[in-house]
Order: C-alpha cells, then sequence, then structure tokens
C-alpha cells in the first residue's frame, strides 16, 4: 500500500478553500492508495476566539462536503479518509469517513471519546471498523480515542495491519510519540498520525504527523518546513 498523511494547518469555517488545497496536494503529487486527513481539519477544530462547537457545520454522510470529499477520492482514485461533523437524527458526532475511489463510503468511524471540550459531540456508539484496503487491514480511531485504545480496541488491533489516527492534539509536552510507539509494539501495527498544524489557531502539541511502524519506530514524517499542506507519502 502507498499511504499519504496531509498535515493541514488550523483553519476556521472555510472547508470549500480546504478541499481545493487538498485537491492540489494530491494532484501535484504520485497517485496513492489511502490519504489521511487531520481530525476535523476541514471546518476547524476551535476557532480563534476559543469556540469548541461545531454543531454549526453537521451535515449528514451525504451533505456538500462529503460529496466533495467524495468526488475527491473519485478524481484522485485514492481511499479519502476525510473528517466530518456527521449528522444523524438528533446525535452530532465528531467522525471520519473513507470514501473509496469510486466516492463510495468504505467505513463511518464516529468518535467513542469527545474530549472534555467537545460538548457538542455525540459518543460514537459503534466499534471501531476493520476493513481492507489494497490488501492492507484498516482500522481507526480519533484523538482523545488513544487514551482508551489498548482496552476498547484490542480486537480490532489484534486483527490490523495498519491503525488510522487523525488527531487535533493539545499537549504542552506532547506524549503522541511514547503513546503511538507503545501501541505499535504492543499490537504489532503500523500508525499513520495526521495532525492539525499550527494556522489561525496556534497551540502547544501541534505538528509532528508521522508513521511509525510495528517496532515504535518512527519511519516517516511531515517535514516542519514550508507554509500550507504538508504532506509525507509512505509504503507499507
Amino acid at each position: 500500500m502507498r499511504l499519504t498523511v496531509l498535515e493541514l494547518p488550523a483553519q476556521w469555517g472555510r472547508a470549500p478553500a480546504v478541499l481545493d488545497e487538498i485537491d492540489r496536494t494530491l494532484a501535484a503529487g504520485a497517485p496513492t492508495d489511502l490519504v489521511l486527513l487531520p481530525e476535523a481539519a476541514l471546518h476547524g477544530y476551535v476557532s480563534p476566539d476559543g469556540d469548541f462547537d461545531l454543531t454549526r457545520f453537521a451535515e449528514p454522510i451525504d451533505g456538500p462536503i462529503a460529496a466533495r470529499a467524495a468526488s475527491l477520492a473519485r478524481a484522485h482514485r485514492t481511499h479519502l479518509v476525510a473528517p466530518l461533523v456527521l449528522r444523524e437524527g438528533a446525535a452530532v458526532s465528531n467522525a471520519i469517513a473513507c470514501f473509496d475511489p469510486t466516492g463510495a463510503p468504505c467505513f463511518v468511524y464516529r468518535k467513542r471519546h469527545p474530549w472534555f471540550p467537545e460538548t457538542w459531540a455525540t459518543p460514537g456508539p459503534a466499534p471501531h471498523p476493520l476493513v481492507e484496503i489494497a490488501g492492507i487491514t484498516v482500522t481507526a480511531a480519533i484523538c482523545f480515542d488513544l487514551h482508551f485504545l489498548a482496552d476498547d480496541a484490542a480486537r480490532e488491533l489484534a486483527a490490523a495491519d495498519l491503525l488510522l489516527f487523525p488527531s487535533a492534539w493539545v499537549e504542552e509536552v506532547d506524549s503522541r510519540p511514547q503513546l503511538l510507539g507503545d501501541l505499535a509494539r504492543r499490537f504489532d501495527i503500523h500508525i499513520a498520525n495526521a495532525n492539525w498544524a499550527a494556522g489561525d489557531v496556534v497551540v502547544p502539541g501541534q505538528g509532528g504527523s508521522c508513521v511509525i511502524d510495528q517496532r515504535g519506530e518512527v519511519i516517516a514524517r511531515v517535514d516542519r518546513r514550508g507554509a500550507g499542506v504538508r504532506r509525507v507519502d509512505v509504503e507499507i
């Protein structure tokens, strides 16, 4: 599998422009089997004024932003894992949807453990997904889920080859490398982390998107130099 991780600067309320930039970034690089975007990277995770309420951006799985993400998967003939603020009846979820090269949903995962400021988000009721993409068994989790994964998803992690882990990490001393490395070694699994970067919001914990192998070692890391969308590609 050729895996692509995109690190996107934090933006707020400009999803169409963010999707345009993703389109240009994918067009400028080599073809890829799977693209991972950071948590809540299309609409923004938090506003520059500290507003965490994303319900204004909520839409169904066939809404306009989801439809545009599906069209990018079709255009680039890839699996695109995109963040959504997903509305389903009375529930609003911090979610990711994987669209396959035809634009059809391959899986939808709703964050099981919203972080404390995500008071708007309904905890996801379903287990972590297990799907095959390009011959690789894939599962997924989102950001704060990491602290519960070893118990919540032991079966899925043991069965998977790759954990997709989008995040909007906020931490003075970044514990991601240690936590992800420990998880990779324990379950003999690759981990792809797409994290947000500094932009409209600048906080500790941004950047550092990477791919970790089963030994817990970083085998690819997004280059912190430059501006805009950053990309890393790796074969696993």
